[in-house]
């Protein structure tokens, strides 16, 4: 349904229970449904799903080496099942290991495009004390903290999970497609989307893709954010979602990390070592 063009929210509105739904034949269900007849946009998504092709879909991710996992597949994130409104089908390529929580502590590592030198200087630092444990670092390879992030967790050899906002065929921004380059060569990479490869960057796109960051995750860390931010709002999720949610300490007078002392007031832990998430991840794979 993604190929037609129906997003996530939408099937939402159409399936009741879409996960039992996937289960099913669609295309019965759809033609009868009053929400295709009423609305004219979902009246054209439905032709065109009609109209898909699925050996010609299979092909191309076959080719591209892009695994399609639906949330009914035992191999689909099982903290992100957990979320509201969880994506319904992940296009993955790289190592599916990442996604066993079992294992590893994923961390999702947010914060400002345009960070500080104690902005780098802390990723920098955490990544390296957190070398050589079960760690899986998540980030939305974003120019900023989120490439950051990710480079710094090659750097040190810890297996890493871009949260792509777009779909496989596309980039955003060129700035870091070099990094995706290498995150897709590493055997402990994996770079995933719930959109279809076509899907080209949208900015509406970016923030349903920071649910995911922080649905992936057991903790997030938040660098540097502003009061208004998209930091925030991932580390908002993670706090709607009952996960760890850890910031940097922040200068008073600085507005780049203003947002991080305003969720210390809101019960986000302080970082000041890797310990202070390691006591977590410890706790949370024994």
């Amino acid at each position: 349904m993604h190929y037609a063009g129906f997003t996530t929210n939408q099937i939402y509105q159409l399936f009741t229970s879409p996960v039992k739904s996937l289960q099913f034949e669609i295309t019965p269900i759809l033609k009868n449904h009053p929400l295709i007849h009423q609305k004219s946009h979902f009246y054209k998504k439905f032709l065109a799903f009609q109209s898909l092709d699925i050996d010609i879909i299979q092909s191309q991710l076959e080719a591209h080496r892009i695994v399609p996992l639906p949330i009914i597949d035992a191999r689909f994130p099982s903290l992100l099942k957990e979320i509201y409104h969880p994506p319904l089908l992940l296009y993955c390529k790289g190592n599916l290991n990442l996604f066993n929580d079992a294992c590893y502590y994923p961390l999702a590592v947010v914060g400002a495009r345009d960070f500080t030198a104690y902005g780098e200087r802390a990723v920098e630092y955490l990544l390296h004390q957190m070398k050589h444990q079960p760690i899986v670092i998540v980030s939305g390879l974003a120019k900023g903290t989120d490439a950051l992030a990710h480079h710094y967790a090659l750097c040190n050899n810890i297996p890493t999970i871009a949260v792509l906002g777009f779909g496989h065929f596309h980039h955003y921004p060129k700035h870091t497609q070099t990094l995706r380059t290498h995150i897709d060569k590493y055997a402990g990479g994996l770079s995933i989307s719930e959109y279809p490869p076509t899907t080209a960057p949208a900015k509406f796109r970016f923030p349903e893709r920071n649910r995911i960051i922080s649905g992936l995750s057991k903790g997030v860390l938040v660098t540097e954010a502003k009061e208004r931010s998209g930091a925030l709002i991932t580390l908002d999720q993670a706090l709607e979602q009952n996960r760890n949610v850890y910031v940097l300490p922040g200068d008073m007078f600085n507005p780049n990390t203003k947002g991080n002392l305003l969720r210390v007031k809101e019960g986000a832990e302080i970082v000041l070592s890797a310990e202070d998430i390691l006591k977590d991840m410890n706790t949370s794979i024994q």
